[in-house]
């Protein structure tokens, strides 16, 4: 059954504007948990306005898709999930997965090129998304030295040649568990009892409140504003959403510990050797095209560039753990951009501060595809 998706597709191009041809790129956003769409549908339609009026941009046809997380709407599974009978809520992989085999099967959708893959894809991903999102991306650069090491390589399932950048945003990478937060979701996992038994526990003090009851509770005791309250009211009187939501949080506090990522994702080379490598591939193209030779296809694919947007006082990422993976990567600047929010942004800056974050999206996009 189909996820619930939110999808903004570039504006028609001007008749008769064939001066340069545009380069297709899909915006892939995936969410925090809870896995609803509309949680960021202000955020993603304020980006689709902002990208609309860059000038800059001009030369790129931007396509945005987001889509819940399985098993947050009842609609996407046909059987409630039951324990026993062995229908248990989607775990984080099954979310890795997912959004891989969608990344994959993304097709340009109108225009002259309908159908064809898009030239590059952008990820931008949530709290537990941003996990998500570098995930694809390991996993894609695995895959296409998996694939450069066969005597007769494939380009099937390969993510590498349309995977170009991610911005994560209030991203939670690494010991999850060691947050204030996710200290008390760990303390859930490490007792059986409590582990077994939550959702229950909290399916019983959901059930007596009828749909209206929650909406005001949302609204004027949280205070949280009508769209956002509307879908955590849907969620919250959902069959399983609850069940899932725990599930997969529970998941996650075994799940991102350590940090697995693969150094080359990082492009943690030297700078120097970096930078001598690319200017040496360029004159070599030069000297071919000189001799009128095709460019050589043998060059080693790019690794993505990063942006990394942290809060100041995550409740979800441990300040210590922050830092060092901050240190550890701050001299790759070619590579990766790494800021901590000094605005007093909060985790879920969904619920009110769509607009602030859509502009700072909107502008890493200008630095990775905008013209001069």
């Amino acid at each position: 059954m189909a996820l619930r998706s939110l999808s903004y597709p570039p504006k028609p191009a001007a008749d008769g504007d064939t001066a340069v041809k545009p380069v297709h790129v899909l915006i892939y956003f995936i969410t925090g948990n809870p896995g609803l769409i509309d949680y960021y549908a202000p955020f993603l339609s304020h980006l689709r306005e902002l990208l609309d009026d860059s000038v800059s941009l001009l030369a790129c046809r931007f396509h945005i898709y987001g889509q819940d997380l399985a098993g947050f709407g009842d609609d996407d599974h046909e059987q409630s999930f039951d324990a026993s009978a062995g229908r248990w809520p989607f775990s984080l992989e099954h979310q890795i997965r997912l959004a891989a085999r969608t990344v994959r099967s993304m097709r340009i959708e109108e225009g002259p090129r309908q159908g064809d893959p898009y030239d590059r894809v952008l990820l931008v991903g949530h709290s537990v998304g941003a996990y998500i999102a570098l995930q694809l991306c390991h996993r894609a650069l695995r895959e296409e030295r998996e694939r450069q090491s066969k005597p007769e390589p494939d380009a099937d399932g390969s993510f590498s040649p349309r995977l170009d950048s991610a911005i994560l945003l209030f991203p939670a990478l690494e010991h999850i568990a060691r947050s204030p937060a996710g200290w008390k979701l760990d303390l859930l996992r490490r007792t059986p009892l409590l582990e077994a038994n939550v959702h229950r526990l909290a399916r019983l003090i959901l059930w007596p409140w009828p749909r209206a009851a929650v909406s005001w509770f949302v609204r004027r005791v949280i205070g949280f504003p009508y769209q956002a309250a509307e879908v955590t009211t849907r969620w919250l009187k959902s069959r399983d959403g609850v069940w899932q939501a725990l599930h997969m949080g529970l998941d996650e506090m075994r799940t991102i510990g350590e940090s697995a990522w693969d150094e080359e994702l990082w492009g943690i080379e030297c700078e120097a050797e970096v930078r001598e490598e690319a200017q040496q591939q360029k004159q070599d193209q030069e000297q071919q095209h000189r001799v009128d030779k095709p460019a050589s296809t043998s060059a080693p694919a790019p690794t993505p560039r990063f942006y990394f947007f942290f809060g100041k006082h995550d409740h979800w990422v441990a300040n210590h753990y922050r830092d060092l993976f901050i240190e550890k990567r701050r001299k790759q600047v070619e590579r990766t951009r790494l800021m901590v929010d000094e605005g007093g942004l909060p985790h879920a800056f969904c619920i009110r501060h769509s607009e602030t974050v859509a502009e700072k999206v909107c502008t890493w996009i200008q630095e990775m595809y905008g013209s001069p």
